[in-house]
């Protein structure tokens, strides 16, 4: 208490004590002059005298009290505050304490890594991520270290023996960081950093449902790797392989997967939309029911491919290699196929309105049913092809080769038929031709013409 304080208690309590020696005293020579008063002014002067002293004495008892009290708030309010700044200390002291803590369960853990056991590695990987856990500024530090133990064990993360007919299996100490990095909560992230795994060797690691949005994948060797239902939004795969790998159901959003490996990859049912695929080799994939709407596929080998039911309206399939591919109902709305090689392809049922497939070549194609109404068709080639039932209505056929092609139960309204060739070409059946669209077109007496139009007479006649 300062000496301030303590004269201000001291003077208050004198005048109290003032108060209370004199009021009495003032009071008392007030009312004691009687002189020529009757006696019943004397007994109401002694009476008012009474009353008066009583109520002084009932508000000094008051004051007295109000202040008592208010004398206990401020304890109370001292006590309170002393309180807190002391549970603030303890505070203090329990955080220190832990971070003290965390700091050497850190330190033993990256000791840890380095140790011969398989088994104290794999613990001192479960350790970390508990620190990021408990940690939340240490967590990407944990992330760092994690990945980097994966990529620096990469060349030795097989088991001991391997062969073609098995593949060694990936280390035990491998997947379990690859399964803490997999359980990453991306929204702790620092800004402008991304998971490195470049060149990893994490051939058959179990990575289902891993939450690998943004990673830095480039050059990784996935072969076999189990991505079902991963999460690799906008990652970087460029010239990474996928060869085998699980990706069903997995989300490969703008992904950049240029010049990547997905030989004989499972991506059914994934979510490939806006992706870039640039050169990437799908030899044998399977995509059925995908979604790669808005995908870039410029010269991706797509041979042997199995793309029934895939969505790839809009997508960019410019030089692409979809040789034997089966693309039996897919939607290919307004697709980019610009030179690309359907060469024996299944396109039965599929949707090509507005697609272009200027130059492209579809020798020996399946095409039942299709639609290709309104496509571009220039200098197409579908010699062979079977063309029976596809609506080509408006569709461009601009110096399209059609030799030998089936045409039966086409549907050619306003179809455009310059300069096409159809020697050998099947037209019994198709609806809504018009002499002049065959008067346009190039044949020979071997092009089989519904019964009610005429051979043009500049037509070759071999017979």
């Amino acid at each position: 208490m300062s000496a301030r304080k303590t004269d201000v208690r001291k003077n208050w309590l004198i005048v109290i004590s003032a108060m209370f020696i004199l009021s009495p005293i003032v009071i008392f020579i007030t009312f004691s002059k009687t002189e020529g008063l009757s006696s019943q002014q004397k007994v109401e002067n002694r009476t008012q005298a009474l009353s008066t002293t009583a109520t002084f004495f009932l508000g000094l008892a008051v004051m007295i009290h109000a202040y008592v009290a208010a004398k206990r708030v401020e304890a109370s309010q001292k006590s309170a505050i002393a309180a807190e700044k002391t549970n603030e200390i303890e505070t203090q002291n329990t955080q220190l304490a832990q971070e003290r803590l965390i700091a050497e369960r850190f330190m033993t853990a990256i000791t840890q890594l380095g140790h011969e056991s398989v088994a104290t590695r794999t613990g001192a990987i479960y350790a970390l991520e508990r620190v990021a856990q408990d940690c939340p500024k240490e967590y990407w530090t944990v992330m760092e270290i994690l990945t980097a133990f994966v990529r620096e064990n990469g060349e030795r993360n097989r088991q001991e023996e391997e062969t073609e007919e098995k593949p060694a299996r990936i280390r035990t100490d491998i997947q379990a960081a690859l399964s803490v990095i997999a359980r990453r909560d991306a929204e702790k992230d620092q800004p402008n950093q991304k998971i490195n795994l470049r060149y990893a060797d994490i051939r058959g690691a179990d990575l289902h449902k891993a939450n690998l949005q943004q990673a830095d994948m480039r050059g990784a060797n996935l072969t076999e790797v189990d991505l079902r239902g991963a999460d690799l939004c906008e990652a970087d795969l460029d010239g990474a392989k996928l060869s085998g790998a699980l990706l069903y159901e997995a989300n490969l959003q703008s992904t950049n997967l240029a010049d990547a490996n997905l030989c004989g990859a499972n991506l059914n049912r994934a979510w490939v939309c806006a992706a870039n695929l640039r050169a990437a080799n799908l030899t044998g994939a399977t995509l059925r029911g995908a979604n790669l709407q808005g995908a870039n596929l410029y010269k991706a080998n797509l041979q042997g491919s199995n793309l029934k039911g895939t969505n790839l309206q809009g997508a960019k399939l410019f030089l692409a290699n979809l040789q034997g591919a089966k693309l039996g109902k897919a939607n290919l709305q307004g697709t980019g196929l610009i030179g690309a090689n359907l060469q024996q392809a299944n396109l039965n049922g599929a949707n090509l309105q507005q697609a272009n497939l200027n130059a492209a070549k579809l020798q020996q194609t399946e095409v039942f049913f299709a639609n290709l109404s309104e496509a571009s068709l220039r200098e197409a080639d579908f010699r062979g092809a079977n063309l029976m039932g596809t609506n080509l209505q408006m569709a461009i056929l601009h110096e399209a080769n059609l030799c030998g092609a089936n045409l039966m139960g086409a549907n050619l309204n306003a179809t455009n038929m310059s300069d096409v060739k159809l020697e050998g070409a099947i037209l019994t059946g198709v609806k809504n031709l018009e002499p002049h669209q065959i008067t346009l077109a190039l044949g020979d007496d071997t092009t089989r013409l519904p019964d009610n139009v005429q051979l043009p007479t500049h037509w070759t006649r071999i017979g």
